[in-house]
């Protein structure tokens, strides 16, 4: 990455005040900043860094104003945290740009492929594979029979898509994950083992979601697994068969829901939650991290916490009285002692 100040001030629809030809090559923390670094400066609390800043620019928000002098250029900015973040992913973008067919890779010749991707070595395309414009697929993946990626897709390393499966465009699955393996569907038998129960639906990830490395989904016992558009999920997740995540709902690491639980709009749920089957969560809700859902959740902007969740603000008063309750088990023997003489 080599850009001048004015052109990030150009990219960012911002102001330079200083040195606007100064050349910039790598972004960096306010407080670990180095000649040609590119750092940025929201929080008032990191306001002392800059007048010592080796960073050759720093954004800034519009209403910052120095109390010290200082050496470096500044580009200011409506929202510098906003404008950073933004300034990363066109760099990202930019480190990832990768367009190609990488040997040896194995793709089917009933497949489909659009322009300008990118397919790693050793990567396995199946049959009628289709494959999207600017999609990429990096090394070790497999993609089974049948399945459509969208435009602008990126598939990490070592990512498996089993069969029939369906990936909308702008999502990104990273490195690990499994899509479509066999749901978790066994039946008992007479004989104290299990049958198990064909799984033959499928998973469909719609537009604009991230899903982290490692996380497992499976395909339906019958229809699918539905992950709805701009739906965010950390690492080490399990989705089970015919669960359905609303949009736009986000969910941290560890966290498993079982079978057929249907999770709504807009949700936070922590990590290492657990949701139990054919359960309904609705719009909105929020769930602390390690909380147990056992019952349907059907007030929407609902705030859950405990190992079989109930609501927050109950919570935490019973666990006040339960770090009293060796406390409070003494006072009540004493009162019995008492009444007894």
């Amino acid at each position: 990455m080599k850009f001048t100040a004015k052109q990030i001030s150009e990219l960012l629809n911002g102001t330079v005040e200083g040195d606007e030809n100064v050349i910039l090559n790598q972004l960096t923390k306010i407080e670990e900043g180095v000649s040609n670094s590119l750092s940025f400066l929201a929080n008032p609390k990191y306001n002392e860094y800059l007048y010592d800043s080796k960073s050759s620019v720093v954004i800034v928000n519009n209403t910052f104003i120095p109390e010290k002098p200082f050496t470096t250029t500044l580009i200011r900015v409506k929202d510098a945290y906003a404008s950073f973040a933004r300034l990363m992913r066109i760099v990202e973008d930019l480190q990832n740009e990768k367009v190609g067919i990488e040997v040896p890779s194995y793709i089917d010749h009933s497949s489909k492929i659009g322009a300008d991707i990118y397919i790693g070595a050793f990567a396995y395309i199946g049959k009628n594979v289709q494959l999207g414009d600017k999609v990429k697929i990096y090394p070790n993946c497999y993609i089974g029979d049948n399945v459509h990626i969208g435009a602008n897709c990126t598939i990490y390393a070592g990512v498996k898509i089993y069969e029939n499966c369906d990936i909308e465009k702008n999502s990104t699955i990273h490195a690990g994950a499994v899509i479509g393996a066999d749901g978790f569907g066994f039946a008992p038998n007479t004989s104290n083992t299990y049958d198990k129960i064909p799984q033959i639906g499928n998973v469909i990830i719609k537009e604009g979601v991230e899903i982290g490395a490692n996380t497992c989904i499976d395909r339906a016992t019958m229809g699918s697994t539905i992950i709805h558009k701009g739906v965010k999920l950390d690492n080490l997740i399990q989705i089970a068969h015919n669960v359905e995540i609303g949009e736009n709902t986000v969910i941290a690491s560890q966290t498993a829901i079982a079978g057929s639980s249907r999770v709504g709009k807009n949700c936070m749920i922590g990590g290492q939650v657990a949701i139990a089957g054919h359960l309904t969560v609705a719009n909105n809700v929020k769930v602390a991290g390690k909380t147990g859902i056992a019952a349907d959740v059907k007030i929407e902007g609902k705030i859950l916490q405990g190992p079989l969740a109930f609501d927050i603000k109950d919570f935490q008063r019973s666990y006040i009285y339960f770090r009293k309750l060796p406390k409070i088990v003494a006072r009540i023997e004493t009162l019995e002692k008492q009444l007894s003489k």
